[in-house]
């Protein structure tokens, strides 16, 4: 069964690095995004600097849930490139069950999910590709954007552009 755009997103629950664990739905009330995350890929450390600059600009309004699903990478590497990068919230995946319920397909995959819980939309960061080297649009920001002003995103899924999740190795 595969989520819906305008439907409500799968809960899910998953620890961080100290072991707390964090539930998607305690969330409700916020615009919170769900990034499929990692410590290796190039795509993801820039837009990790993107999303981070934005939630500033957002004023505590977003929550980022950043999901670590790659079975290649270990919780040390993990955890150096969250405290390297600032990343507030690091969630493990063990056995990519929630990025297969989310159907995730590369780091970064964004979900934004709106105060109500329903996803409103899902894909790449912003419009960079293997040809187009500099973003010139930011889809995530133009979501969450949208629905922080009480509208809906006018666009509502891209294809996602990054590395693999590597579900096994």
């Amino acid at each position: 069964m595969n989520m819906q755009l305008n439907e409500p997103a799968s809960d899910f629950q998953l620890p961080d690095l100290q072991g707390t664990i964090h539930k998607l739905s305690k969330y409700h009330g916020k615009v919170v995004i769900v990034n499929f995350w990692s410590c290796e890929c190039p795509h993801s450390a820039r837009a990790d600097a993107l999303i981070l600059q934005w939630l500033k600009d957002w004023g505590g309004e977003v929550e980022l849930l950043s999901i670590a699903a790659n079975q290649n990478e270990s919780a040390q590497s993990v955890e150096e490139a969250a405290r390297s990068r600032s990343i507030p919230k690091v969630l493990i995946d063990a056995g990519h069950v929630v990025a297969d319920l989310y159907e995730a397909v590369t780091t970064p995959h964004v979900f934004v999910v709106d105060k109500d819980g329903i996803l409103r939309y899902r894909g790449a960061v912003d419009d960079v590709t293997f040809r187009q080297r500099t973003a010139t649009r930011f889809f995530l920001k133009e979501a969450v954007d949208a629905l922080l002003e009480g509208h809906l995103p006018t666009l509502t899924e891209t294809p996602a552009y990054g590395c693999t999740i590597v579900r096994e190795i």
